[in-house]
């Protein structure tokens, strides 16, 4: 599902009226749209529809909501959180025609008039948020920010819905970051396209459930504005692993090499050796110090182990190498790693102290082959040279900043796991959960990446099916037994059901 910024959504909407399609006519469509959206979605709600109105055009859609609903025998009410006569464009349009119906507005904007929609929500079903819109690139203040709260109150108290028009109020549609007073909704009916903010955290707790209203946007709109972020469905991934040749041999899944291990962190190289099985890989090496060799040996039997020696030896007939889970950062490990980036000229994933090894080096600029990173936000803030807190206000727009600076793909862990390529695409998976929060989990996920690559998936494909389907690993694990005490293994075993359900789904869409 593609995902919008708020600047490509008034592209989007600017084309589409220069193409004939009145602005006045996109606002009566979303608005009749979000207006079916609160009927179906919240049809148990007995009692009025509180109406909240800013003066722009979210308030415009608001009026078509309001209007909509009393054409439909809802009892509806409009409170304005504006003067009438700020009220300007087709959002003044959309007044008038509400007021035509002989229909009263409520000013928000009196002295107790804040209370006095506090004692009106007290016997609300349902409260529009129809107060700011996408545009908003300011903390929200003053009269809006309170009936925000008092919204937000009556909601908690109460556990009556919210519906947010087009985003709930307060939040960046870019960031997903609340400016100030946001709006907690229960259902947001979004138009045209899902906005950034409302599917990366913690836009998704202000956002609810995700309607995206059809306002028609046409197919050359979004050829024109070639909007390069995705959500990621399961539709969307299904079809990236190919059926198995039945004349298959393990020869055509690749062969993968993982380059891990070091004492007290022998477990961290075995997890991605495992995840690297798991995933399709048709072979597996675990490459190790040699003193850990013996330790690892038949620890898992469909894998093979080697020692680390000379690269030229390790690398020769592999696929796709995964450098970096337990490796440690010692001075041989430096020029190990160093090695690999220059050399390995197979696909190669970085993670966890490869990560920890390159940051602040210029050995990503001498890499020629295909590159995935696996960072989690600590690791990045150490790759781009800020702070944890600097990736995490935009999780996005870290990915991509060093995605193209280096010419890597980068897959940013996190909750809503963010893949970033150097052309500017990205791709964001809703997949994983909680209790996902655990020791071993990138481990796991850096293997899958490893046995994609070597399987012929593109990078870019290969770290986008491999978040998706390892987040969906854990959700399956989490559905049957709970978040609370799951461990990176559960995930292993549950990786060949999760790639065969996306396999039945592709084949189901073919």
């Amino acid at each position: 599902m593609t995902v919008v910024t708020a600047a490509e959504m008034r592209a989007l909407d600017r084309w589409t009226i220069e193409h004939g399609t009145p602005g006045a006519v996109l606002m009566e469509r979303a608005g009749g749209g979000a207006a079916r959206v609160l009927r179906t979605r919240l049809r148990a709600a007995r009692g009025p529809v509180v109406v909240l109105c800013g003066r722009g055009n979210n308030g415009g859609d608001g009026f078509v909501i309001a209007r909509h609903l009393r054409r439909a025998r809802v009892p509806v009410e409009v409170w304005l959180a504006a003067h009438p006569a700020d009220v300007r464009g087709d959002a003044a349009d959309m007044l008038a025609a509400w007021r035509r119906g002989r229909n009263p507005v409520h000013d928000l904007t009196g002295a107790g008039r804040v209370a006095a929609l506090g004692d009106r929500l007290a016997k609300a079903a349902v409260t529009v948020d129809a107060l700011l819109g996408t545009g908003l690139n300011a903390p929200v203040t003053g009269l809006v920010a309170s009936v925000i709260e008092s919204v937000n109150r009556w909601s908690a108290s109460s556990g009556r819905p919210v519906l947010a028009v087009d985003i709930a109020s307060g939040l960046s549609a870019d960031s997903g970051h609340p400016l100030g007073a946001a709006i907690r909704a229960t259902v947001t009916a979004t138009f045209g396209c899902a906005k950034i903010g409302q599917v990366v955290h913690p836009g998704v707790e202000h956002t609810g459930v995700l309607d995206v209203v059809d306002i028609g946007i046409p197919p050359a709109a979004m050829a024109a504005v070639a909007p390069a972020t995705t959500l990621l469905e399961a539709r969307d991934v299904a079809g990236l692993l190919p059926p198995r040749p039945r004349d298959a041999h393990k020869g055509t899944f690749g062969h993968v090499l993982v380059i891990g291990g070091s004492r007290g962190k022998t477990g961290a190289a075995l997890l991605a050796a495992e995840g690297a099985a798991r995933a399709g890989a048709g072979l597996t090496t675990l490459a190790v110090p040699a003193v850990l060799q013996p330790v690892l040996e038949g620890r898992v039997r469909e894998l093979m182990t080697a020692a680390l020696g000379d690269l030229d030896t390790l690398l020769a007939g592999r696929a796709a190498v995964v450098c970096g889970p337990g490796l440690g950062v010692t001075p041989d490990t430096r020029a190990l790693v160093a090695n690999v980036v220059r050399h390995a000229t197979v696909p190669v994933v970085l993670d966890a102290d490869a990560l920890n090894i390159v940051a602040g080096t210029t050995l990503l600029s001498e890499r020629a082959g295909p590159t995935v990173l696996t960072p989690h936000p600590g690791e990045m803030s150490r790759l781009l040279g800020c702070d944890t807190a600097a990736v995490q206000s935009d999780r996005l727009a870290a990915a991509r900043r060093f995605a193209a600076a280096e010419r890597v793909i980068v897959a940013l862990k996190g909750a809503r796991t963010v893949i970033a390529a150097p052309d500017g695409r990205a791709a964001i998976s809703p997949t994983g959960n909680p209790g996902m929060a655990s020791g071993g989990m990138g481990d796991v996920l850096a293997g899958v990446v490893g046995a994609l690559l070597g399987q012929g998936l593109e990078p870019f494909a290969a770290a986008a099916l491999a978040v998706f389907a390892h987040g969906a690993a854990a959700d399956r694990v989490a559905a049957r037994r709970g978040e609370v005490g799951l461990i990176a293994r559960d995930v292993l075993e549950e990786l060949p059901p999760t790639f065969k359900e996306l396999q039945e789904a592709a084949r189901a869409h073919a």
